[in-house]
């Protein structure tokens, strides 16, 4: 890092000046002081599909930020997203290959952090060490381990770091979830998470060149080296093995259990069981289960469920993603549409709709939710709200579900759990704990 810190004096060895809202600055324009003029510097980590989702955020005047930095270890993703932006956002971004250069600008005050699961919590912790809040995707980690890094690190360093799970700003999830909490359907025993989508067969990996353009050293990180295979670096790699990806339970079951463990206003499991396998597709490339049905056991006989199916399309619940909460005078089904409350017979009695139009198994999604929850994001650092609505420390905990499933899934077997820390009573689930690192990219806390 000593090293790189020349490359913001001098100028931007290899990377493209873009001059964006029409003015340019130089470096020194940007250092704004929040408070002063209430004016965030952003950096964008990750250019992918994801990227496009923020974009409402940053051309919106209102929110009052400067984009500095748009940052892709891919040439052709940076400069596509420097090519949707020229113009119509604040600032100027200098397209750039590296994260480790922006965290050494000392005037970047936040980094969004969209790149692939095993870089979101190196980069988020690399991140506040270097003084920068984050707005983290999900999954936040790639293991249990580094979840509690995560909550170490944001307590050491104090910064602003929002999960992107973004259902927790729908006026519509916060409304059910507080009836729920005031006893709306009595005492809440269960919970019901499901996702369903028609992916269809990946690629057999190949050798194959480095793409032009990739810096695939980079791409790997913090993850241990390896060479190419065709089409790794381009979304399937989601399911391409456990060195980079978490499987669709680490890439979407966040969103639907974490607002099940926020209705059941619960922790850590007791007991975790699941089963999962690979059902579709069998000769393709991917490598991880495409079915998977957990139980996550509560203390107070409180049990989430967990019914994901990757590759068929039926709509078992009567929707493609959701929650439904079960108490003991009623029920509730929530997503990203809604809500809908029904009475003992199974009579809708209140339901609400939302105005918004955030995506549901479309890849990159976006909309008014995240729009909404980066807004949150933006008025902490400020100081004009005091509370996230989806913290790191509550993030971790949601992650964690994930997590456990996975590693039942990879030792074919379920497991207690230690409700005061979360770790596993299970000598071989905590092997899988943590995870081994490229040397000199290990967190040192």
């Amino acid at each position: 890092m000593s090293n790189r810190r020349g490359f913001i004096q001098k100028s931007a060895v290899g990377a493209v000046g873009l001059t964006i809202g029409g003015m340019s600055f130089s470096a020194k324009s940007y250092g704004r002081i929040i408070g002063a003029n209430d004016r965030i510097n952003v950096a964008l980590m990750g250019c992918g599909r994801r990227v496009s989702s923020y974009y409402n955020t940053l051309k919106d005047k209102s929110n009052n930020v400067d984009l500095v930095y748009i940052c892709d270890v891919m040439k052709r993703q940076r400069e596509k997203v420097g090519k949707d932006l020229q113009g119509k956002v604040e600032g100027k971004a200098t397209l750039i290959n590296d994260i480790r250069d922006v965290f050494a600008d000392k005037q970047v005050d936040a980094v969004f952090n969209a790149t692939p699961d095993h870089w979101h919590a190196p980069g988020t912790w690399m991140a506040m060490e270097a003084g920068k809040n984050v707005y983290i995707e999900k999954p936040c980690s790639h293991n249990p381990r580094e979840g509690e890094l995560l909550v170490a690190f944001q307590k050491k360093y104090g910064k602003v770091v929002q999960m992107g799970n973004q259902q927790r700003s729908a006026p519509e999830s916060q409304d059910i979830i507080s009836q729920i909490h005031n006893g709306v359907i009595g005492k809440v025993y269960k919970a019901v998470a499901f996702y369903s989508n028609s992916r269809v067969a990946s690629p057999v990996p190949q050798k194959a060149p480095v793409p032009e353009g990739l810096d695939w050293n980079l791409f790997q990180g913090p993850a241990p080296r390896t060479e190419y295979m065709h089409d790794i670096w381009d979304y399937n790699w989601h399911w391409y093995g456990w060195v980079w990806g978490t499987a669709e339970t680490g890439n979407n079951a966040t969103h639907e259990l974490d607002v099940a463990r926020w209705a059941l206003q619960v922790e850590y499991p007791e007991h975790v069981d699941c089963e999962a396998a690979k059902r579709h597709y069998a000769d393709d490339g991917w490598v991880m289960y495409d079915t998977m049905d957990a139980t996550f056991k509560f203390p107070g006989n409180k049990i989430i469920k967990w019914d994901g199916k990757s590759r068929t399309g039926v709509l078992t619940y009567g929707a493609d993603r959701g929650t439904y909460i079960y108490g003991s005078e009623g029920s509730v089904f929530v997503d990203r549409g809604g809500y809908k409350l029904f009475d003992l017979k199974g009579k809708v009695i209140k339901s609400s709709k939302s105005a918004g139009n955030e995506a549901g198994t479309a890849l990159g999604g976006g909309g008014d939710m995240t729009d909404s929850h980066i807004k949150n994001f933006f008025a902490v650092i400020r100081g004009k709200e005091t509370q996230l609505n989806s913290p790191i420390e509550q993030g971790a905990i949601s992650q964690m579900m994930c997590h456990y499933a996975n590693i039942s899934y990879r030792i074919g077997k379920s497991f207690d759990v230690n409700t005061k820390d979360g770790h596993i009573l299970n000598k071989e689930a905590m092997k899988l704990w943590g995870r081994e690192y490229e040397p000199g990219w290990e967190p040192k806390l």
